[in-house]
């Protein structure tokens, strides 16, 4: 009885836990980070996004991803030409409460 408790309450609490995928509005680089760990951070001026993680404008992407070189690229491009970016959103929060990111769209100022 107990263990059928627990998968009811693992099950109603599944969705408040998930994250979701998607793009966010576009907003301009406040900080980008570089890190001697396997990602880097990059902070963008947004109020929230969909992904449902706990840093609502913190966002992390892995070095060894294909691409992560060239969306860094564009941040610092961002940061340098106050451009508007947008970041699409894995759905996957790390433990600082940073949102995965696997793409970058950037719109003129």
């Amino acid at each position: 009885m107990l263990a059928l408790l627990v998968w009811v309450y693992l099950l109603a609490a599944a969705p408040a836990v998930r994250a979701d995928a998607g793009w966010t509005e576009y907003a301009r680089v406040i900080e980008l980070v570089p890190t001697t760990r396997h990602y880097y951070e990059v902070q963008l001026a947004l109020e929230s996004n969909q992904s449902g993680c706990r840093d609502d404008n913190w966002f992390y992407l892995n070095y060894d991803q294909p691409g992560s070189d060239k969306m860094f690229d564009l941040f610092v491009e961002g940061l340098k030409n106050s451009l508007r970016l947008r970041v699409y959103v894995t759905g996957v929060c790390n433990l600082r409460g940073y949102s995965e990111i696997s793409a970058v769209g950037a719109s003129p100022k």
